[in-house]
């Protein structure tokens, strides 16, 4: 009998040892002086960050979902480690938290060195955007589990926010105002729907649409964190679209109304819309329609918040109303019973 080896099975050390050293310099990066630990230990190790009093661990994971079937058929390998770590720092950012750890988790059926490399590559350009460290990872080869080509990824964040300052939403109340942060695109939800759409007009996805499909998720760290003080409330729009998240960020005795000709919708979903003949109900519980994030702030400081942030970036979507309140024309009120179209 032949003697056998791991890499007759499909497994291939050295392949794994090759994307270490070419990943090597990204993920040096994005190290952080609380990192006390360098890349391939068999766990990371970190302090915390001294100017924290009572620091406090806030934890996310999360991952692209089938957005990545758009970005392998189409080569586009670059960003999604952008998606990958904005689905989790952005959870993060929620309770007040400085993302300060990012893991990922990289599972293959056979090791393509260059293509892993691009992922995990864009993963550190993005942890360096978020201001957290990639402290380490997980390569997973796994012959016969995956089709030849394709991959698959898992994130994970650790954030910091001292206990005093962590955002829960509590005192959110009527007549607050809602900030949104306009998205970069569908982000990294609603694809399984996008991809029906896709298929079902038989079309070649191609040119600005293709780019517009994949561009990366935004990542709203750096514009959010300097806003902390002022924000009473934070909302990340994601899987669910507005009517599963915005009820999170406040009270069951309140509810959100939105003004839906606030902004102007990208015109990504309206094609999507008309395209799928979905009704409104149903898009506002699925994309973030053109509003990735979106800040509960009072009346009073909503002027002064949007001046710190670049022109264009917000618009004021709506405010903070009783539960109960019918909805005018052209306005969606949701809250944790329901939501209302005007």
């Amino acid at each position: 009998m032949a003697r056998l080896t791991y890499r007759d099975a499909g497994v291939d050390i050295d392949a794994g040892n090759e994307l270490v050293r070419r990943i090597a310099p990204a993920v040096e990066r994005t190290r952080r002086p609380e990192l006390l630990t360098g890349l391939g230990g068999f766990a990371a190790l970190s302090a915390l960050p001294e100017r924290y009093a009572d620091p406090v661990l806030v934890t996310g994971t999360d991952g692209v979902g089938t957005k990545l079937r758009l970005a392998i058929d189409h080569d586009r390998h670059d960003d999604v480690g952008q998606d990958l770590v904005a689905m989790c720092a952005n959870d993060v950012l929620v309770a007040g938290a400085e993302p300060l750890l990012f893991l990922d988790y990289y599972a293959t059926g056979s090791l393509d060195v260059d293509v892993a490399a691009r992922v995990v590559t864009g993963i550190a350009k993005a942890c360096e955007l978020a201001g957290c460290a990639l402290a380490g990872g997980e390569t997973a080869e796994m012959p016969g589990f995956y089709p030849q080509g394709d991959y698959d990824l898992a994130g994970f964040c650790v954030g910091v926010v001292e206990r005093d300052g962590i955002i829960t939403g509590e005192d959110i109340e009527a007549g607050d105002v809602l900030i949104g942060l306009k998205s970069s695109g569908p982000h990294a939800n609603g694809y399984a729907l996008i991809r029906r759409i896709l298929d079902a007009q038989g079309r070649e996805l191609a040119g600005e649409l293709l780019d517009t499909l994949l561009a990366p998720t935004r990542i709203y760290v750096p514009t959010v964190l300097p806003l902390l003080p002022q924000a009473k409330g934070l909302c990340h729009i994601t899987g669910g679209g507005f009517v599963e998240n915005l009820p999170r960020m406040f009270p069951s005795h309140l509810a959100a109304a939105i003004d839906l000709d606030a902004w102007s919708r990208p015109t990504v979903f309206n094609f999507l819309q008309q395209a799928g003949n979905i009704e409104e109900q149903e898009m506002l519980r699925t994309f973030n329609l053109g509003i990735g994030f979106v800040l509960c702030v009072p009346e009073e400081d909503t002027e002064h918040v949007r001046a710190q942030l670049q022109m264009g970036e917000s618009v004021v979507i709506g405010r903070i109303v009783a539960q109960g309140t019918t909805p005018s024309p052209g306005q969606f009120v949701v809250s944790a019973t329901g939501a209302t179209l005007g």
